[in-house]
């Protein structure tokens, strides 16, 4: 699984590709020079059971820390993600 940042603006998404198609999409807005929000995270159907959600929040994750932002986790599915890994806590807004 390869996952893109593509961003313009304010605004991002995090794009997973399996075998080139592309898998999922985890949505972002910067809301300040050092926080994002993480607005909305979707995987398609045929990639579902793969960790595809996982994958994007952790990539958003990685990106938050290596840039020192935090993230605010408006999406429900990356809400959950985040209350239940203890390890994320140090980039929560």
């Amino acid at each position: 699984m390869e996952v893109k940042n593509i961003e313009r603006d304010d605004r991002g998404n995090f794009i997973a590709e399996v075998e080139n198609n592309e898998a999922g999409i985890l949505e972002y807005t910067w809301q300040s020079e050092y926080e994002f929000s993480i607005d909305h995270t979707e995987v398609y159907d045929e990639y579902k059971g793969m960790s595809v959600g996982k994958k994007l929040v952790l990539e958003a994750v990685d990106y938050a820390r290596k840039n020192d932002a935090k993230i605010v986790p408006n999406c429900p599915y990356a809400k959950s993600i985040f209350d239940k890994t203890i390890a994320f806590q140090d980039v929560l807004a």
